[in-house]
């Protein structure tokens, strides 16, 4: 009888979800590892979007839906372990922020390598897969293009498919009246060229303070579809068709850049991979919607691609 009631509870057992610390300077990194119930056919590290964005997907500038924390129970359910990270200065790892005019893109991919390496170490996984969210999908980009990094593939999750300037200059012409949009642009061009500004307009020193400059020439260097195309593994590419931030046009650049990846446009997902309409009010609604599902497809598709024999 102790042996059927043994056998019940290991049965119906959840998943198990313990805290992850990866060493660096000038303090520790934080992340949950979240193991399968059953047997571990694959590893996984979750790279967060940009901005205050904790390991869950969640961020005091309103977004509380979980989206990151849904994937990685979707894909435990599927065998899949993974570790979801709190970024340099984020959440637990708030001690660990270097000032923000010593910050560079380069700070993130390099902590994307090694949370793969300590990842691999700790679930004894020849390599892990490195799943990016938005601007976290160039970190994996970068991160992967390190043939020594233990890299299974990318999944790519509503990243961008162009130069971030090219991206902000298309969003920001929607934004700002002309001789703003004009002084603007200008200043990405120089910052484009390596160039930091002096004295940017009061109006936008929340984007292009002094301090934050450094970071955003680092930014700029990448080029998603270049990265794409010289990366010889696999690749997946997963965009929504109501996502506010990033769209059809740069998934599709990624996959022009490389066809040899899988590409995936989700009918009516938002940013944060939940189902949405095309409805601004509506859409951003679904952001701190606690209750908002991560839309199963999504969970679905990520899991075959990376259970797909290769």
């Amino acid at each position: 009888m102790m042996l059927s009631l043994m056998a019940a509870a290991l049965m119906f057992a959840g998943p198990t979800e313990t805290h992850v610390t990866l060493e660096a300077t000038p303090a520790p990194l934080h992340g949950t590892m979240l193991r399968p119930a059953g047997e571990m056919v694959a590893a996984a590290v979750i790279i967060p979007g940009s901005g205050p964005t904790d390991r869950d997907g969640n961020s005091p500038l309103g977004v509380s839906n979980g989206s990151l924390k849904q994937l990685a129970e979707g894909l435990a359910a599927r065998g899949i372990a993974t570790v979801r990270i709190d970024k340099r200065g984020i959440a637990a790892s708030i001690p660990a922020v270097v000032s923000e005019a010593q910050l560079r893109f380069d700070t993130y991919v390099e902590d994307a390598r090694n949370w793969a390496r300590l990842t691999a170490e700790q679930t004894g996984a020849p390599c892990v897969w490195l799943i990016g969210h938005s601007e976290g999908a160039l970190v994996v980009q970068s991160a992967a293009a390190d043939k020594d990094a233990p890299v299974c593939g990318q999944i790519l999750l509503a990243g961008v498919g162009r130069p971030v300037g090219v991206v902000l200059r298309e969003q920001l012409s929607v934004q700002l009246p002309q001789p703003l949009k004009d002084e603007t642009f200008d200043m990405l061009a120089e910052l484009e060229a390596g160039r930091t500004v002096e004295n940017p307009p009061v109006a936008l020193m929340a984007l292009l303070r002094p301090s934050v400059q450094p970071y955003l020439i680092s930014w700029m260097k990448r080029d998603p579809a270049q990265l794409a195309r010289d990366y010889d593994g696999p690749i997946f590419i997963g965009q929504g068709t109501t996502d506010l931030h990033t769209t059809v046009v740069d998934a599709q650049a990624l996959y022009s850049a490389q066809p040899r990846s899988e590409l995936n446009i989700w009918e009516g997902i938002n940013h944060t991979l939940t189902e949405a309409p095309a409805d601004r009010a509506a859409n951003i609604a679904t952001y701190t919607n606690v209750n908002a599902k991560i839309a199963p497809q999504v969970i679905e598709d990520v899991a075959d691609f990376i259970l797909t024999p290769r």
